[in-house]
């Protein structure tokens, strides 16, 4: 599956399903060489060598404004959840 252009039709069912797909095979890579960040991969790709393939098919296969925001939202979320932990730790909870 291709790079979806912006100017296109939204994606079918199928199309975003696959699309969710790639990014977490994506993002379950990083996990397993502790990226947080997908920008890092951009800047030093030497860092997540193994990765590289499952980023060409994540980019393809989703809408480059999705591959942005799905990013945008990785670092969002494991900040969020990081800062919890650290006021529950703060708490005594």
């Amino acid at each position: 599956m291709s790079a979806l252009p912006e100017s296109s039709k939204p994606p079918t069912r199928a199309e975003r399903k696959h699309c969710w797909k790639l990014r977490d095979e994506y993002f379950t890579c990083l996990d397993k060489i502790s990226i947080i960040d997908p920008a890092i991969v951009d800047k030093d790709p030497s860092r997540a060598e193994g990765c590289l393939d499952s980023k060409k098919k994540y980019e393809d296969g989703c809408m480059a404004s999705w591959v942005e925001y799905f990013n945008k939202r990785r670092v969002i979320d494991v900040r969020q959840k990081q800062y919890l932990e650290f006021s529950e730790k703060m708490s005594g909870k």
